[in-house]
């Protein structure tokens, strides 16, 4: 089977060294609401398909081994030194172990990938709306920098995700996010009767930004628009499906040959 296509981070492709891609559902083994390349462990799809899947983009992206956490929305970053068995609680992790791939899962919310090319130190979050307010871009830094990286020379690159045309959302949710950080209120514009839409990439990619990384990628596809392409969680919800795939985003530091 040929590899399954994937998304480049125009800056991130560049550097050398390490091997990047954005995955959605195309180029896999799974069917129905699944199909095709599903890599969620937390889905009710076929176990089996799913480790092919995974399988499918870990030689893609030419890596020993292909590692995800037990996301949970926080801001919890994980090092990591050594393949695991059990997934850790975590929304981002870390490395500077060649071979081992970072991915993120996801089917809305916003994915980054970090590296800092002359540490060799890469890193991988999970964005969710309420990670980010809790600051899991900001822990995935921290994270790197304990490792030995420096803030300024890291470039990110945000994944596909759901965009602000598709993420209408009500008056609390706004409150939440302005109450928090007053700047925020530029990042909502006005929808049906008391709802806004909020643009949750521009926020991430603002906090990036704010930290002082070196450059910051966004690709910009949108996961609920792009049916044929992303699997979405929103989209989902909208059709009262029973369950849905999930996205792969993924990092390594090419291994030693």
């Amino acid at each position: 089977m040929t590899s399954p296509p994937h998304a480049l981070g125009h800056k991130m492709s560049t550097i050398e060294g390490i091997s990047h891609g954005f995955f959605g559902r195309k180029g896999g083994v799974s069917t129905g609401i699944y199909e095709s390349l599903n890599i969620g462990q937390g889905s009710d799809d076929d176990a089996r398909a799913i480790r092919d899947n995974r399988d499918l983009i870990r030689d893609a992206i030419g890596a020993d081994k292909l590692l995800s956490c037990f996301q949970v929305h926080s801001a919890k970053a994980v090092t990591v030194t050594e393949p695991w068995r059990t997934r850790p609680q975590a929304d981002a992790m870390v490395t500077k172990v060649p071979g081992l791939a970072l991915c993120i899962l996801t089917a809305d919310c916003v994915p980054v990938l970090f590296v800092d090319a002359e540490t060799g130190i890469i890193g991988a979050a999970h964005a969710g709306w309420k990670g980010a307010l809790a600051g899991i871009c900001e822990a995935t830094i921290e994270a790197m920098e304990a490792l030995g990286a420096e803030r300024d020379q890291i470039t990110a690159a945000i994944g596909p995700a759901i965009q602000q045309a598709s993420y209408e959302v009500g008056p609390e949710f706004r409150d939440t996010f302005v109450g928090e950080h007053e700047w925020t209120d530029r990042l909502f514009i006005a929808g049906r009767d008391d709802r806004s839409h909020f643009d949750l990439v521009g926020y991430v990619q603002a906090v990036l930004l704010r930290e002082g990384v070196s450059a910051v990628d966004n690709i910009g596809h949108d996961t609920c628009a792009m049916e044929a392409d992303y699997f979405s969680n929103r989209r989902r919800n909208h059709r009262g499906e029973a369950d849905y795939g999930r996205n792969g985003s993924v990092i390594v530091l090419n291994p030693e040959r």
